[in-house]
């Protein structure tokens, strides 16, 4: 699977391929359940998390392939990367425990 950014140049779809699954993952997974505790029915749970799962993918999409600069990758200090993957498992540590507080109020 070739994949081309804006510009025409190929670019690795690895990226791009686990955000997806991983968006796929945890949108199914905890998505609805999490939905239907909040008083949706199955079918506009699973719709919602269809739209997130959707919306997500879009957005991998255009940052990880459309805008993506294969070049560039090579000029990003190692440090810089590893700092951004701490940060992002922070937020995402943070956005977990935010989505648990209306489940703790019953």
């Amino acid at each position: 699977m070739e994949l081309t950014n804006a510009r025409g140049r190929p670019v690795d779809p690895v990226p791009f391929l686990v955000v997806a699954a991983l968006a796929f993952l945890v949108s199914f997974s905890y998505g609805p359940i999490y939905l239907m505790e909040l008083g949706l029915s199955l079918p506009a749970a699973l719709g919602v998390s269809t739209g997130v799962f959707v919306s997500l993918s879009a957005l991998a999409y255009y940052r990880l392939v459309w805008r993506v600069h294969p070049e560039l990758r090579g000029e990003v200090p190692a440090e810089r990367r590893l700092r951004a993957i701490v940060y992002a498992a922070l937020v995402v540590a943070g956005l977990l425990g935010l989505l648990a507080l209306p489940l703790l109020v019953v």
